[in-house]
């Protein structure tokens, strides 16, 4: 193998991985939202959860599609926005 093969060969696999890591970001995102919701909680405002999915989905992104930093960062964010507790929103700075 030439080292533009291997080089492409590692890019894939990396991609690939990234890839795993934000769907499984998202799989945790959309049961997040859905216990939340469950459990009579709120879940903050539709938009983030909405616009976390939409972001992951859409091809256009901030970042080229074969590096889904920007994808897992946009998903973390919205988990976190789910997350924080409905009395705690206003002390956060």
């Amino acid at each position: 193998m030439d080292s533009t093969t291997t080089f492409v060969a590692v890019a894939v696999v990396a991609a690939v991985a990234l890839f795993a890591v934000a769907v499984g970001v998202l799989v945790r995102l959309v049961r997040a939202r859905r216990g939340l919701r469950r459990a009579g909680l709120p879940t903050g405002p539709r938009w983030v959860f909405w616009g976390a999915v939409l972001y992951f989905v859409l091809p256009t992104d901030v970042l080229p599609d074969p590096v889904y930093l920007d994808d897992i960062g946009v998903l973390l964010l919205a988990l976190r926005t789910l997350h924080r507790s409905p009395d705690r929103t206003g002390a956060e700075g």
